[in-house]
């Protein structure tokens, strides 16, 4: 499951947050200073700067988040599970915070309020692709967890012994080492980082490589050699269709329009009849939670920026940055959409957040 910027389970993503809101260059000095001391490892240091910036601006959400992110490193995992907590009440839009909660509460071995609190990040995103993957690694848990107990009811079962030996195989690696070591800085854990609204660039903690396993050198060298088999001819492939991944490009930035200038008609549009939400959201209730969230904002500005489009036949994926702002909300993060050509029209079938 990761998590914010400490992993407690090395299977969990981690999310680290170091938001500013970009029209106020002095709010972005805080959080990148802020940041970087928390990248240094100088918690303590970071945790009595972002005390001194509450003291001014008390519901600022970056900050608040950061100071869960802070408290966790200093191994302080019950305040940082009353900072998030808060933060859901006030901000209960943010998955991000419900799915930290989640983390912190699997360390503790709390599943049950684990997956209640990833069950609010997807039904507050339910394209939030880190919640999923999050809330698998606590299913698996909590299995876990049944089948120990059915073998305490049952010492002669013959059938749960191979499931419960295969989820063992799978957290293996965090059972061995559940906390990274002591002095672990932060970039070194953040697995596959989603970042909120970073106000630059140099503030942003980049993802970092996993580490190799430890048996990867004996495995190599008890590797057998195997001699590739020929490559058989590849026809050529077909040219690139430059016209439908433009095609398709205009439709991704006129869906952000429609979004930006909510306009509910055009956004809707913008989805296939095919579309299916992410979780358990009928297509009715998702349009409803969208009219209410995008409707209740005041202003909303929709950016795409490193737009990627490829094109197969009729089909066609678009990847980019996206940058949200509302009222007091900005928020940045990578997204994937998946589109098909329904007459001459390029109409969302699937979208993903975090990818």
């Amino acid at each position: 499951m990761k998590h914010v910027c400490s992993v407690i389970n090395h299977s969990l993503r981690c999310l680290i947050l170091l938001g500013a809101f970009a029209a106020l260059p002095s709010l972005a000095d805080d959080y990148s200073e802020t940041s970087q001391l928390v990248r240094a490892n100088k918690f303590a240091e970071a945790l009595t700067k972002v005390d001194r910036f509450l003291v001014t601006k008390p519901a600022d959400p970056q900050m608040r988040f950061l100071k869960g992110v802070i408290q966790r490193n200093l191994g302080k995992p019950t305040e940082a599970i009353t900072t998030f907590t808060k933060l859901t009440e006030d901000y209960p839009e943010l998955p991000e915070p419900y799915n930290n909660l989640a983390v912190l509460y699997a360390g503790q071995g709390q599943y049950d309020k684990a997956r209640q609190a990833l069950e609010m990040a997807i039904r507050t995103n339910p394209s939030y692709a880190t919640a999923h993957e999050n809330m698998g690694d606590v299913y698996a848990r909590l299995a876990s967890q049944a089948y120990n107990k059915a073998l305490q009811l049952d010492s002669g079962n013959t059938v749960v012994p191979p499931k419960l030996a295969l989820i063992r195989e799978v957290f293996k690696p965090n059972l061995a080492n559940p906390k990274p070591p002591a002095g672990t800085t932060v970039a070194s854990v953040v697995a596959k980082a989603d970042t909120l609204a970073a106000a630059a660039p140099s503030t942003q903690v980049p993802p970092s490589k996993p580490a190799a396993p430890a048996n990867v050198s004996a495995a190599k060298a008890s590797a057998p050699v195997v001699t590739p088999a020929p490559v058989a001819s590849q026809p050529t492939p077909a040219p690139v269709d430059n016209n439908a991944a433009k095609a398709a490009e205009a439709a991704v930035n006129a869906w952000a329009q429609a979004w930006s200038d909510k306009d509910m008609n055009k956004y809707l549009a913008a989805y296939s009849p095919n579309f299916s939400p992410s979780g358990k959201q009928s297509r009715s209730a998702w349009e409803k939670d969208r009219r209410d969230r995008i409707l209740g904002k005041s202003r909303i500005n929709v950016s795409l920026s490193d737009i990627s489009i490829t094109v197969n036949g009729d089909q066609a994926t678009a990847k980019f940055r996206q940058k949200y702002k509302s009222n007091a909300l900005s928020v940045s993060s990578r997204k994937t959409l998946s589109l098909t050509k329904q007459g001459q029209q390029w109409l969302i079938t699937r979208e993903s957040t975090g990818n």
